[in-house]
């Protein structure tokens, strides 16, 4: 066999292999990107609701995402990280599973003050009269506001566990309330807390 013919045979068996090599690499590719891509934290734009996922994050979705949207931009605005942005959320959870309602414990439970008064709670925060005006507390950056001004005048709140520090700003009947939520506000504080991504 001529030395051309070999040397023909030789360069279509390297271009074979590199064609090869390249039809692997796209196909692999193919496959591990979307898998890395279903991996990666979600990242979305606190400020743009169109964002949000329809599935919502942690099982919390629409109205609950966008509210909670609310209150991290409000406490990102008076300067608190990523705790305090956390409590807030968990808060809002833990008294209106993140919804504006405009009732509160008197209505779903008969609960009344220490007083024996019937309280007065409203709002995203359950937050009672001595708060504010009905207005703030059903305006949801504002009744965020009054609970982050509160947070803010509590003394080693950062050191305290986040259940605990809620409950010296709310005063509710139970201090561990809140701790169950802390996992799903976690994961809703993050997302919203990353760089905006199209979803």
């Amino acid at each position: 066999m001529s030395r051309r013919r070999r040397r023909g045979r030789r360069s279509r068996g390297w271009l074979l292999g590199i064609l090869i090599g390249g039809l692997t690499l796209v196909a692999l590719l193919a496959v591990l990107v979307p898998i890395a891509a279903s991996r990666a934290p979600l990242a979305l734009c606190v400020s743009e609701p169109a964002t949000f996922p329809a599935s919502g994050v942690a099982g919390w979705k629409g109205e609950q995402l966008e509210n909670a949207a609310v209150i991290v931009r409000t406490a990102t605005a008076q300067g608190f990280g990523r705790d305090g942005r956390i409590l807030g959320v968990m808060t809002a959870m833990g008294e209106s599973s993140l919804r504006n309602i405009d009732y509160g414990d008197w209505e779903t439970s008969d609960v009344t003050n220490p007083d024996g008064g019937r309280t007065s709670s409203i709002g995203l925060f359950q937050q009672q009269d001595w708060w504010g005006s009905a207005q703030q507390r059903m305006d949801p950056a504002a009744a965020a506001g009054l609970f982050y001004e509160r947070l803010a005048a509590l003394d080693g709140w950062q050191e305290m566990a986040p259940t605990q520090a809620i409950h010296r700003v709310q005063i509710n009947s139970d201090p561990d309330h809140y701790a169950r939520f802390e996992p799903d506000a976690t994961e809703i504080v993050d997302a919203l807390s990353g760089p905006c991504a199209p979803m």
